[in-house]
């Protein structure tokens, strides 16, 4: 009898299946007997990346789309991207509205919509959504309703896998109703369990438990989860397989019994058991493993009767034993990879399917399915993986993507601009990479996300990458520990984000004005300065007159033969740059000029010109530099004036065209210039003989510079030997210089090495007149300046004595006493010295919030062993105190010694010096070693100075560049930004201005806290990270639950609150024992990363 009822059963099996090809055969060659109806319009009731998937497949087969929004997404992208848009759920919290089944059917209705595509997450998986789509007369594109409900609940799915022999891991045989159920199967079973949401997927209202004190918790969690994300909180339990592979089978079924598989996913790589990275299909898959996923996922589907996509997700164990998780009866995610190695569109195909057609009929059979190479997807996510992945929120203030052969992008919200909210899932945008086989689609997938830029937001990209160049990932097999086991893809590669940066400080300083303090209270002097009587008529004649008779080499020689020493006064230059910060006004010079003119006509020259003159008249004075030389020239006829010339760099820090140079010495000549002290910071030659030449082609005198820096008298420091300056000076006079000028800027002749140098120089070059020029930061200037004249130097630099000292130059008076009465007689007056000092006593108060005296009571002598430009002395002492870190300038000094040696041992001069301050300052800011920064020297990112330096922008240091520091930068070419600032935006609720810019030609914009307008609203507090027991936010989201109360004691490590952030929630935890004193929250209360949550007390 048993055989006759089995030979009944199997005699009835076969005629169902002749029945069945019959019906296919009668399909295939009739096809108007279908149940055919086309489809005309198509909502989509979903939001973002998934909804503009839908609109593009059916506007490819001539569909006519409609989009629903929340009041929330009214700025999102797949409202744009449809042919219509509405909005639902009016009123509801984010979430809800998409949960909102009559809004959506009414407005389908109303629309005249024939078909709802549910997308993936919401109602994907609801059967009463897809009953109530048939109910309305609309058609859902996906599995019928009592498909949905069979599959959607996890417990029934489970049962008809037992029912078709599928494997099944240990579970609950219905969803759960309580605590006490979970704790019955763990009783059973043993740890590890999972809870799982009963009616949707995605991860959400999924947690492992691996004990039982963290069961009570973990089973709350998921329950709100799964309640907040479909609607309903049921779960049920299962064992957890421990290090299994997640692999997965995509199945296709029409309205005819036809199932097809088109292979599988490894869905692998997760975190919080969501997606991260899936491939297509799974590598070093066994292939009788592939048959039995394939064969028992069609099963299934038959068993039940599938109609449309779906997808069924099975666990492999490390023996090869597979378990049937569950049927997600929706399109997944990651649908995309099976699409690139299949080349069927699903999409199109759930259309068709839904209009009647037969697989068949849309040329899908199973022996004609094939797989080609693989295909890697890349969940691109708002989420910080360097903080345990915790969702951000923003603006996108820029989103470049990667694009090229092989690359696929699905997006919806990545685009400048966009506002990513905490309300929804963080996917940004899915990548898709396609090639020959795993390592050529990962390198393809690598390279995409190279080229994205997103700034804004955190991303996930670094973490990818690192997975990306994985051996285990590339060569191996993976399963779901692979993130937990791998801290290494965790060591993340920081974005430089240079360009954003620089916009935001940018629109900070339109905003809200410049924001480096001025570290004294100084107020200017209210006493305007005493001008000297000037007597009437002509100032007497002066060596300027000397020049124009007789022109430079007459000048020249002239100088040569004068009986005692000549002074250069760099008062009306150099000597304010180095005090004041080069903030005199031209008002001021062309006050005392005339006094100048008529009682220090001997004067060699007065410097006037050049060196940050053109920087500070045009950015901070608003003055015209050629104007300031015009009327100067007017006032003072008769003495010669004296510019600084940066060689090839002319007055600027970069090099010029040669054309450039030549046209400016021109112009400069022209207006009244008569001396170009031409130097090069590296005494780079080529660099030297530019300058020289543009000076001389314009009738100037040249006077060529040896810039000096070490100490010839040290027989220990031979890099810069008396040699060395000997050899150099043998070019620049055989290369026609007037006038020979050592340059020491930091101060560092000594007596002895003076006379040493000059006296070596006045001996290789008798007829040369020799020029020196120091500052007096040790205070030994006026000794050194007196060796050298003793030595053979025609003229020193001076500036009047209540301008001098300090980082300025020797003092006038004191030169002028000490060699009165003696064969270098200087012939000034002392009376004269001391009316024009007295002037600028007066006139020095008029800038008293730039004086260096504010924060610099005295020269130094440890000048000598950093060796700093005396005018970068006072300018990095400022800095100092203007950040806070005046009681640290032995630091900044000693870390420029270190970043000096680091470069080499450079000559120190503008802008060989400004060089070596910015790797010295980078170095404190970042409290880098020497050691350090030469060991990290490929991963840093050092100024840019320091890199054009290393480039050879500025010439080639004596004896080259240090090695192998310089190899290990990464020297980055090209790299120029054209920024244009365009406008000011309004004032927004959160307290910020809209700061608009052409960044190389295309737009962007920033967000700028305006400080003087946040003074008046009222936001949220914020905990401060130093104050121990305030609580913050550990990210943005919406508070769920407080569970204490004020005035409750709590332990370490109890829960405070929960936060719910991208439909995930996060437990905020205690950091300490003590008493809860004030809580700043409550349920519903929204929450910006770092906002106060309350206060405890130890």
């Amino acid at each position: 009898m048993l055989l006759h009822v089995g030979g009944m059963r199997s005699a009835l099996g076969l005629l169902a299946v002749r029945r069945a090809c019959c019906l296919a055969r009668t399909t295939h060659n009739s096809p108007q007997t279908l149940e055919y109806k086309p489809i005309k319009k198509v909502m989509v009731a979903n939001r973002g990346e998934i909804a503009i998937r839908v609109f593009r497949a059916c506007t490819e087969l001539g569909i006519r789309t409609v989009a629903v929004y929340s009041e929330q997404d009214t700025g999102q992208m797949h409202r744009q991207k449809a042919d219509e848009a509405y909005l639902i759920g009016k009123g509801l919290p984010p979430v809800a509205a998409y949960l909102d089944i009559p809004d959506i059917i009414k407005v389908a209705k109303e629309n005249d919509v024939d078909a709802i595509h549910p997308g993936y997450g919401f109602l994907s998986e609801r059967s009463d959504f897809a009953q109530a789509c048939v109910d309305a007369g609309v058609r859902f594109i996906g599995p019928s309703p009592d498909v949905v409900r069979k599959m959607g609940d996890k417990v029934e799915a489970r049962s008809i896998a037992i029912r078709a022999g599928v494997p099944v891991v240990p579970g609950t045989d219905g969803p759960i109703t309580c605590l006490s159920e979970a704790q019955e199967f763990s009783n059973t079973y043993g740890f590890p369990i999972i809870f799982k949401a009963a009616y949707g997927g995605g991860g959400r209202g999924m947690r492992v438990v691996k004990e039982y004190e963290e069961l009570e918790e973990n089973y709350q969690r998921a329950y709100s989860e799964a309640l907040a994300a479909f609607g309903n909180g049921a779960l049920f339990v299962e064992k957890f397989i421990e290090r299994p592979r997640h692999i997965e089978v995509q199945i296709l079924g029409d309205k005819y019994g036809n199932v097809i598989h088109l292979y599988e996913r490894d869905c692998s790589i997760q975190r919080r058991h969501q997606k991260v990275v899936e491939i297509a299909p799974a590598v070093q898959l066994d292939p009788h493993l592939r048959d039995r996923l394939t064969a028992d996922s069609v099963n299934l589907a038959r068993q039940v009767g599938y109609e449309n996509a779906g997808t069924v997700e099975f666990l492999v164990d490390k023996h090869g034993r597979h378990y049937f998780i569950e049927v997600n009866s929706r399109l997944q995610v990651e649908h995309t990879v099976t699409e690139q190695v299949t080349d069927v569109d699903l999409v199109h195909a759930q259309l068709r399917v839904c209009e009647g057609r037969s697989l068949p009929e849309l040329g899908l059979k199973q022996d004609k399915i094939r797989i080609n190479g693989f295909a890697i997807q890349c969940r691109v996510t708002t989420e910080d993986p360097a903080r345990g992945f915790q969702p951000d929120t923003g603006r996108l203030e820029v989103f470049r993507s990667g694009e090229g052969m092989g690359i696929r992008l699905d997006s919806a919200s990545a685009f400048q601009g966009a506002v990513i909210s905490p309300h929804y899932d963080s996917l940004l945008v899915k990548v898709i990479a396609s090639g020959k086989d795993l390592p050529a689609a990962a390198a393809k997938m690598n390279r995409a996300l190279a080229e994205f830029r997103v700034r804004g937001v955190k991303t996930n990209i670094p973490f990818l990458q690192n997975v990306l160049s994985n051996d285990q990932f590339l060569y191996g097999t993976v399963d779901t520990q692979f993130i937990d086991e791998n801290q290494e893809l965790f060591n993340l590669k920081p974005v430089q984000n240079r360009a954003q940066k620089l916009l935001h400080y940018l629109g900070h300083v339109m905003v809200n004005g410049p924001t480096t303090p001025i570290p004294v209270k100084a107020k200017p002097s209210s006493i305007d300065p005493v001008i000297p009587p000037v007597p009437l008529g002509e100032p007497p004649v002066g060596f300027r007159d000397v020049l124009l008779r007789e022109g430079p080499e007459g000048f020249a020689k002239a100088v040569r033969a004068h009986k005692g020493l000549l002074l250069m006064d760099t008062t009306f230059r150099d000597a304010h740059q180095s005090l004041l910060a080069t903030r005199v006004r031209t008002h001021d010079l062309k006050q005392i000029a005339p006094f100048v003119a008529h009682n220090f006509n001997n004067l060699f020259s007065v410097e006037n010109w050049g060196g940050a003159t053109f920087d500070v008249a045009m950015r901070f004075l608003c003055e015209c530099p050629w104007k300031r030389l015009q009327e100067l020239r007017a006032l003072l006829p008769n003495v010669p004036f004296q510019m600084l010339l940066r060689g090839a760099n002319a007055v600027g820090y970069t090099n010029y065209p040669d054309n450039a140079v030549f046209k400016f010495c021109e112009v400069a000549k022209e207006n009244g210039m008569d001396i170009f002290r031409v130097f090069d910071s590296l005494n780079y030659l080529p660099n030297l003989m530019l300058g020289m030449e543009a000076a001389g082609t314009a009738g100037g005198v040249v006077e060529a510079s040896i810039s000096y820096t070490g100490d010839v008298s040290d027989p220990m420091r031979q890099k810069y030997s008396l040699e060395y300056y000997l050899k150099l000076a043998d070019e620049l006079v055989r290369a026609g210089t007037h006038i020979l000028n050592v340059k020491d800027m930091a101060g560092l002749l000594k007596p002895e090495s003076s006379r040493m140098l000059i006296g070596a120089l006045r001996d290789r070059f008798p007829d040369m007149p020799i020029h020196v020029h120091t500052h007096d930061t040790a205070g030994a200037g006026v000794a050194a300046m007196l060796a050298c004249a003793e030595a053979g130097a025609d003229i020193v630099d001076v500036a009047v004595d209540s301008m001098a000292g300090m980082t300025s130059q020797p003092s006038m008076g004191a030169i002028v006493a000490c060699t009165k009465g003696t064969n270098l007689s200087t012939g000034i007056s002392l009376e004269n010295v001391y009316d024009y000092s007295e002037y600028w006593e007066v006139a020095r108060g008029l800038y008293a919030p730039f004086d260096c005296t504010a924060t610099m009571k005295s020269g130094n002598a440890d000048v000598y062993e950093n060796e700093i430009p005396g005018g970068q002395y006072t300018n990095l002492h400022f800095q100092a105190h203007s950040m806070g870190l005046g009681h640290k300038f032995k630091e900044v000094k000693k870390s420029y010694t270190e970043a000096n040696k680091l470069l080499g041992d450079l000559i120190k001069v503008t802008p060989s010096s400004k060089i070596v301050g910015d790797l010295a300052q980078f170095m404190v800011q970042n409290s880098l070693t020497r050691a350090e920064v030469e060991e990290r020297a490929d991963e840093l990112s050092f100024p840019l100075s320091v890199v054009e330096f290393l480039q050879g922008h500025i010439g080639i240091p004596h004896g080259g560049f240090p090695e192998p520091f310089r190899s290990k930068v990464e020297l980055e070419r090209g790299k120029t930004l054209h920024i244009k600032a365009l406008a000011l935006g309004d004032l927004n609720k959160a307290g910020q201005r809209e700061v608009f810019f052409e960044l190389n030609g295309a737009l962007r914009s920033v967000l700028v806290k305006d400080t003087v307008a946040m003074k008046e609203m009222h936001f949220h507090p914020k905990a401060l990270k130093d104050v121990r027991g305030q609580v913050g936010a550990p990210m943005p989201g919406k508070v769920v639950e407080v569970k204490v109360k004020q005035g409750q004691t709590v332990e370490k490590g109890q829960p405070l609150c929960v936060l719910s952030a991208m439909k995930m929630e996060t437990v905020v935890n205690s950091p300490l024992s003590g008493t809860v004193v004030k809580i700043y929250v409550n349920a519903d209360s929204s929450l910006e990363g770092d906002d106060l949550i309350l206060e405890i007390t130890e």
